[in-house]
């Protein structure tokens, strides 16, 4: 799946009292020759610079605090990296741990790729030894509740990776954990490679490429090594699980209403990257109700008020009070176009706007703020034009051979954040816009 990225989180112990250009130096020398495609170009510390070691170095130096210090790697062009070092000092336990997301998980299509993404972490766990490391889909390990694996917080910290909670694409198993497993089973686990490292911990590659964790025979090599290291577990049981993850995570085409597709494109990646295809699915079943805030030509409500431009004036200072409010969070709202309808959408349905914020604040601000939003820009682009009314709430725009109500839309439109989908900025429009062309 392309929607995925590779997440490498790696613990091990590290002499972090010593001058850090030495320390580290292993480190930063297998990263610049297995990294590749997505090799940092910029180091963020205190301050943003152009990656060099002498950079890495710089900022861990000044990003040091009593008992931690953490220097962010990241890249400018695609693939995306988000890539952190962190050390920790005594009277904490000397360590080091490295935490590594890329996206997509498809750069990581490739054998030799791969390869040189595990001789980079082996020759980190090598220079810095194990507790415990691995590498895998970053949506598959959230279905798996890595690295908790269903316990509180306060047994995973206590704890730790103190069994085989699971086995990942990629592991290195500390000397400790191999010790309580049994160093010969652990020699001995069906996987693509297996490893004893020279202080004792074992690296294990369950397959050959990371990117196809999903298919049928890496799902079956996952579960061999799985049921290989934790005997009092059944094949059969573990492979239902790993299928069930795979099912959960296989590639959902969208097929949104075509009203509210739009909109609804954009929902998605507010969810965990674990039930996003999920959420897909979910979204392809949903349809809104019409509109039904319009009435037909010959039944509008004609203007009763005695000074029609005061009263535009009005709706425009009522519209300039929503740009007020959401110029920041929304920059397109300054633009007044069918597309800022639908960026207002999903930052009041990502806010959780109605359930969150007073009731009569939103009636009193919101509400007028929004409706006279929406009739301006039924104004713009399609051509309408205002029947403005004493009570602001009947005011129409006329579209064609229909008047719409914006501020009944928004009222309607503002009741829950379920609202802000079922009654859309974004359907409203473009149905007007579908009916303006008859």
């Amino acid at each position: 799946m392309t929607d995925d990225n590779l997440l490498l989180s790696f613990n091990g112990a590290c002499d972090t009292l010593a001058a850090h250009t030495g320390e580290l130096a292993p480190l930063l020398t297998a990263l610049e020759s297995g990294a590749g495609p997505w090799m940092p170009d910029i180091t963020q510390g205190k301050r943003r610079q152009r990656y060099t070691r002498t950079a890495v170095v710089k900022a861990l130096t000044e990003s040091r605090e009593e008992r931690t210090t953490s220097v962010g790697l990241h890249r400018t062009t695609g693939p995306k990296l988000d890539m952190e070092i962190l050390l920790r000092f005594p009277p904490l336990p000397p360590s080091l741990r490295i935490w590594i997301d890329v996206n997509p998980i498809d750069l990581f299509a490739e054998e030799a790729r791969c390869q040189a993404f595990v001789e980079m972490v082996r020759a980190w766990a090598i220079h810095y030894p194990v507790t415990h490391a691995s590498a895998h889909s970053l949506a598959d390990k959230e279905l798996a509740d890595f690295p908790s694996f269903g316990r509180d917080n306060e047994t995973t910290f206590r704890d730790g990776f103190d069994k085989v909670y699971e086995v990942c694409w990629l592991n290195v198993f500390g000397a400790k954990l191999v010790d309580t497993v049994g160093r010969e089973r652990m020699r001995s686990t069906p996987a693509h490679r297996v490893e004893e490292l020279p202080d004792g911990s074992i690296l294990l590659v369950t397959w050959p490429t990371a990117a196809d964790f999903a298919s049928e025979a890496a799902r079956v090599a996952q579960a061999r090594a799985w049921v290989h290291l934790r005997p009092d577990l059944d094949f059969n049981t573990v492979m239902a699980i790993l299928r069930e993850r795979s099912a959960t995570l296989a590639p959902v085409e969208p097929r949104f209403a075509p009203d509210v597709a739009a909109l609804l494109s954009r929902l998605p990646e507010y969810s965990s990257l674990a039930q996003r295809q999920r959420r897909i699915a979910e979204l392809n079943a949903y349809v809104p109700p019409e509109p039904d805030e319009w009435l037909p030509l010959d039944a509008a409500l004609p203007s009763d008020v005695a000074d029609p431009k005061a009263a535009l004036d009005q709706y425009a200072y009522f519209a300039e009070r929503l740009v007020a409010l959401l110029h920041t969070p929304v920059p397109s709202v300054f633009k007044g176009s069918p597309e800022s309808l639908t960026d207002i959408d999903v930052h009041f349905w990502k806010e959780t706007f109605p359930d969150t914020f007073e009731r009569h604040n939103i009636d009193a601000i919101a509400v007028p703020a929004v409706g006279a939003y929406l009739g301006e820009v039924l104004v713009k682009h399609l051509g309408g034009q205002w029947l403005p009314r004493k009570q602001w709430m009947e005011a129409q725009v006329r579209v064609g051979d229909r008047v719409w109500l914006p501020f009944a839309r928004a009222h309607r439109y503002m009741r829950s954040t379920q609202a802000l989908l079922d009654h859309s900025l974004t359907q409203l429009y473009r149905v007007a816009e579908r009916h303006a062309r008859y």
